[in-house]
């Protein structure tokens, strides 16, 4: 696939993968993409997972037409995208990696050769000249490896922009970029929100006409819409309008409260209910809804004085990826001693910004009239 008259797409799709760093569901796989950029000399941008080497070479081989790689440009160290640096080296002795500081420690740990009579060490707003394309390099620290670099390409207008943009999915599946874009960078990027912040203030100075990302579709149109979402979710800003419910449920009575409060919800006019039964829902769905939307409540029950461990583990995924800007209620269950809905506020303590219900919703054992009460009273609350 050509992206203009002299950069080329070489990345390949993994149709075989089942968990993405073994964790993600990816049910329409993922794409490793690499670019090969011909001019007087020619550069290849990163290279791709290793269970896809031969497929890769061949690529590159078919794009170059058999002419010489001059550069090698690693912008991140992760194996997905790095796997065949010491091959491809290897292969072609002719051949310069250019990459950070930080990168080339990283290299001698996984290949045991930093390469340091074949490298050029790229620092911020260093320059590489293939004759006619001028490369310009940005660090990135943290988005999402401390490594990482991208790259903008001055005649072309291009920002090969590391996983920034990514997605998950592989290229030749054809589903909608937004929602399988939030889950992956909620999911692998969302701690670093400070981060992305950062390279989002260097990427307002370029002339950007397309983004070229390590996985997912080459973005060529309407990049307004992609910068503005990535400035909301970096900024933990609300996505959309409504209201999630996650909920776990032992024998059925905290559900009933969750259902009864999604019927109020939905009958006061919220725009939009999502309900999460985090025993059963996909984990990384769930916890891109809670950024996605603006307010949450989070439902469960008392569990050996503490909480029922899926519940734990969402509220853990929410804090460690910096959750804040919300508006939270409760809804807690517990037989002899309730003390959910404290041990949920207390894991929250340290998110900023963070505003609580009025009305917390105690549930001993199973509804009653009280709790109908307290239910509408939350379901006013968050209408």
């Amino acid at each position: 696939m050509n992206i203009t008259a002299d950069i080329k797409y070489v990345g390949v799709n993994d149709h075989d993968i089942d968990l993405f760093e073994g964790q993600y569901v990816v049910p329409n796989g993922m794409a490793y993409n690499s670019y090969v950029i011909i001019d007087e000399k020619i550069a290849v941008m990163d290279t791709v997972d290793v269970h896809f080497s031969d497929e890769w070479l061949n690529n590159i081989a078919k794009a170059t037409d058999g002419r010489k790689v001059d550069y090698l440009i690693i912008q991140h160290m992760e194996p997905d995208h790095s796997a065949n640096i010491a091959r491809f080296m290897e292969l072609n002795p002719q051949t310069t990696i250019v990459a950070t500081q930080k990168a080339f420690v990283m290299m001698n740990q996984f290949f045991a050769d930093d390469y340091a009579e074949r490298r050029i060490v790229a620092s911020e707003g260093s320059v590489l000249n293939l004759g006619k394309h001028e490369l310009t390099f940005y660090t990135a620290p943290m988005v999402h490896w401390p490594e990482v670099m991208v790259t903008y390409d001055k005649l072309d207008k291009v920002l090969f922009s590391a996983d920034g943009f990514g997605k998950f999915g592989a290229g030749d599946v054809e589903e909608e970029w937004d929602c399988e874009a939030r889950r992956y960078y909620i999911g692998i990027v969302g701690k670093y929100g400070a981060q992305v912040q950062a390279l989002l203030k260097k990427a307002s100075g370029l002339d950007i006409q397309i983004i070229c990302p390590l996985h997912g579709p080459v973005l060529k149109e309407n990049l307004a819409h992609y910068l503005n979402l990535y400035n909301t979710w970096s900024s933990y800003g609300v996505e959309s309008e409504g209201v999630v419910i996650a909920y776990t449920s032992v024998y059925g009575h905290t559900k009933e409260a969750v259902e009864k409060l999604a019927e109020k919800l939905t009958e006061k006019g919220c725009p939009k209910v999502v309900v999460c039964d985090l025993a059963r829902s996909d984990m990384a769905e769930a916890v891109e809804d809670a950024f996605r939307y603006g307010k949450v409540v989070l439902a469960t029950t008392t569990y050996n004085n503490e909480l029922f461990p899926f519940m734990k583990i969402f509220i853990d995924h929410l804090t460690e990826r910096n959750y804040q800007n919300r508006f939270v209620g409760f809804i807690e269950n517990g037989t002899w001693a309730p003390t959910a809905a404290k041990n949920m506020k207390k894991m929250l303590e340290g998110c900023k910004n963070m505003t609580y219900a009025d009305t917390t919703v105690t549930i001993k054992s199973a509804l009653n009239a009280d709790n109908l009460t307290q239910i509408e009273e939350l379901a006013s609350e968050l209408c």
